[in-house]
């Protein structure tokens, strides 16, 4: 009993905070640095999020990115998640790109019956059809729960008090999406829009919410 409501927790933990990353017009980066960007996100809930990435100097496009995302309606210090790692422009034919992305998570949530600090992975391929002035791609991934810990409130521990706090490494806990990206780039500037779905790790059962939408704005700066 307390290791399916520790699960029940950690998905309602990713239902919460699952927005996606920074979406890139492939075709215009190469000559910019840094690239700004706000989005909103709806998904169970509505996000706001921030986000920076910085474009190494490579052959090879490569971004350096950081992300940080809070629901509507809680203070930003309570609910949050921050996400870091990369991505990486793989190939190119034409007009049409491939990318990937690898991100490490942490992310805290807290209600009346536990607050929950947890880690896990976003990893996710993107491929898509990109001009100067515009784009359109699909987008696959995971957010994957690794490990959480833990910390009930005494209302919890009340109607189950054999619980335990401390570090949990659950069996399940992860959402696979998949979606589509459009977005309209003019002089430095990207408005994009992103349409998707989202199913449970085990590919059988969906979220009670199982769609999402993301509006964000880009801007990039810093010329090479």
């Amino acid at each position: 009993m307390k290791k399916t409501h520790t699960i029940v927790t950690v998905i309602i933990l990713l239902m919460g905070l699952t927005t996606n990353a920074q979406t890139i017009n492939w075709k215009n980066i190469r000559q910019y640095k840094h690239i700004a960007n706000v989005n909103v996100t709806a998904e169970y809930a509505l996000n706001y999020g921030v986000a920076y990435s910085y474009r190494l100097s490579s052959k090879r496009p490569i971004l350096l990115s950081s992300e940080y995302s809070f629901p509507s309606g809680n203070n930003f210090t309570d609910d949050f998640k921050v996400k870091t790692g990369t991505q990486i422009h793989w190939l190119q034919s034409g007009n049409f790109h491939f990318a990937s992305k690898f991100q490490g998570i942490f992310r805290r949530y807290q209600n009346s019956y536990a607050r929950l600090l947890n880690f896990g992975v976003d990893i996710s391929a993107t491929g898509g059809y990109y001009k100067q002035k515009w784009f359109v791609a699909g987008e696959l991934g995971i957010d994957k729960a690794i490990v959480t810990h833990f910390k009930h409130s005494d209302l919890y521990k009340e109607n189950f008090p054999g619980v335990r706090d401390g570090w949990y490494e659950p069996s399940t806990g992860g959402n696979i999406y998949i979606g589509v990206q459009a977005g309209w780039s003019f002089q430095n500037k990207d408005l994009y829009l992103k349409l998707g779905k989202l199913s449970q790790q085990d590919l059988h059962s969906s979220p009670m919410l199982p769609l999402y939408a993301q509006l964000g704005f880009n801007i990039k700066f810093g010329k090479r």
